[in-house]
């Protein structure tokens, strides 16, 4: 009886019956976040070298890894809470994205900007036979 208390009483509690949050022990949580945080350090160095097909081949990556993220932390959420360092770590990868988003945005506007100035479109005339060229088709009403 002595030899057979003294062993249980050796083993804690938690050990035997351990209370576990799913969303924190789910190494797949972890993997998808790091898989993000990975592809968007990958597109982030292509768009600086302006290298188009790491651009193409990164920016299809990051779209497969955040689909996979999304889905993995949709199940852990409904499951329960998310640990509070990878809810931070998400919030940053989305704060990454519009980064990069916005940077893009404004890359295409100043390329738009550069190519009409050296390829004008083509104007007809001030005016032409009834008028302004520049009529607003769609209100449907007649413009004196």
């Amino acid at each position: 009886m002595t030899r057979s208390s003294k062993s249980s009483a050796l083993v804690p509690v938690a050990a035997s019956a351990p209370a576990r949050n799913p969303a924190v022990q789910n190494p797949a949580l972890e993997t998808a976040l790091s898989a993000v945080e990975g592809r968007l350090a990958s597109l982030g160095d292509a768009l600086r070298s302006r290298d188009l097909a790491s651009i193409d081949l990164h920016s299809t990556e990051l779209h497969r890894a955040l689909s996979s993220a999304v889905d993995h932390f949709s199940r852990a959420a409904r499951t329960g809470a998310l640990p509070p360092a990878l809810r931070r770590r998400l919030v940053n990868a989305g704060g990454t994205v519009a980064a990069q988003r916005e940077s893009l945005a404004r890359a295409t506007a100043a390329l738009d900007r550069a190519m009409d100035v050296l390829l004008p479109r083509e104007t007809q005339g001030l005016y032409a036979a009834h008028g302004s060229t520049e009529r607003n088709v769609r209100s449907g009403r007649v413009q004196a």
